[in-house]
């Protein structure tokens, strides 16, 4: 995840001291020595809605083997032990769960601060008042788009007014808020709607999602932006974060899944002959490490096997429901989990040779298996040239 505001403005917002603090990036096994990594709990597989590029393959059914309540608080025991600094409540749709408010509110109390990934059409404006008074430091609700765009990718009518519901629930109560944006051939075109839209629903973050090839998004890869339109992309995020701060709004504006937009930030500054800000971002993305799958953040699926993302559940290194987590997320005898850590030798092709892997540590390994059939092959959606990405 890299903040695009933070590289720009050297901003501060919560996430900010996990992804740039100095001593970060040597960090084995969490967001830097002594602590755990971010942690996504996919919590449950069910959704009402049925997105086209859902990673989870996700439906309104009943999937067995869940954790149950009891489990989950042992679980949430486990990360508090290993100091892990945010859980992240994702699905399928996690308000699903009729005990989310109270695994919330116990993640709470173990100083883990919760967060939230969710459609948002089941934010209610009481829903809302009690996520806040938990303590929920962030509720992020996916849009692919304004009304049609997102209706046609969430696969249901009436899905992009439920959710701006959920959203006008949230700002009412004091909720903090974001959008979570997947940019796609689809819907490249609703980028500059979508900063108009968060301006005048006083939305507080916007993340901008690249596609990674896994679940449904599989069926994507042929549907991905190109290239070029990658660096269309990031002009137009770079010019409305800068009008966002010219004009005192503040707003946190982020990318992610692939950290070579920190590298076309600083090329971009270099370009505009602004050394300085160029300077100020290579710092920043070089604390920042590049993509930290399997050390600074990872996954536990709705039935407790740990994996090193999200978007990476084809490799498995461990449940939760047999060991804890922190020992299975420092277990390095899975050759996966020990090659991430460690990823610089394994990585082939344009990744090994470019002059930027200290900023991306090799980018998106799912999507380099996905198109490539090599785990530590190149990363595809990688948009720079190769004069950019070789030394002088």
């Amino acid at each position: 995840m890299i903040s695009v505001t933070k590289l720009l403005f050297a901003t501060d917002y919560f996430g900010d001291s996990l992804r740039y603090t100095k001593n970060a990036r040597d960090a084995k096994n969490g967001v830097h020595e002594g602590a755990g990594p971010v942690v996504v709990w996919n919590c449950t597989r069910t959704c009402n809605l049925k997105c086209r590029h859902c990673y989870m393959d996700s439906n309104a059914e009943k999937y067995k083997n869940e954790l149950n309540t009891t489990e989950a608080l042992k679980f949430i025991d486990d990360l508090a032990d290993f100091k892990v600094p945010v859980l992240l409540f994702s699905g399928g749709e996690p308000l699903i769960r009729p005990d989310f408010l109270q695994l919330a509110d116990y993640a709470a109390k173990k100083d883990i601060r919760p967060t939230l990934s969710t459609n948002g059409t089941l934010i209610t404006r009481e829903y809302a008042r009690r996520i806040k008074d938990i303590g929920v430091g962030y509720v992020g609700i996916s849009l692919d788009g304004l009304k049609d765009v997102n209706d046609k990718f969430r696969g249901k009518d009436g899905a992009f007014a439920a959710a701006m519901q959920g959203i006008e629930n949230c700002v009412a109560v004091g909720q903090r808020v974001g959008l979570r944006f997947t940019i796609n051939q689809h819907n490249l075109q609703e980028l500059e709607n979508i900063f108009d839209f968060i301006e005048r629903e006083n939305i507080n973050r916007v993340c901008f999602y690249h596609l990674v090839y896994s679940g449904r998004g599989t069926q994507m890869m042929d549907e991905d932006v190109l290239p070029e339109q990658s660096r269309q992309a990031m002009d137009i995020i770079i010019k409305r974060t800068r009008d966002f701060e010219r004009r005192g709004l503040k707003k946190e504006i982020l990318t992610v899944d692939n950290h070579c937009d920190s590298v076309y930030m600083y090329l971009t500054a270099l370009r505009e002959g602004n050394e300085q800000l160029a300077a100020q971002i290579k710092k920043y993305a070089f604390y920042n490490g590049g993509n930290r799958s399997g050390i600074a953040f990872g996954e536990v699926d709705p039935m407790g096997y740990v994996h090193p993302d999200q978007f990476t559940q084809y490799y498995t290194f461990g449940n939760v429901r047999e060991r804890k987590f922190g020992d299975i997320w420092q277990d390095t005898s899975h050759p996966i989990m020990a090659g991430l850590k460690n990823r610089k030798p394994l990585l082939k092709g344009r990744c090994r040779h470019c002059q930027f892997l200290d900023v991306c540590n090799g980018n998106f390994r799912t999507r380099a298996e996905a198109r490539n059939n090599d785990f530590w092959g190149d990363d595809p959606s990688c948009y720079l040239t190769d004069e950019e990405i070789t030394a002088d």
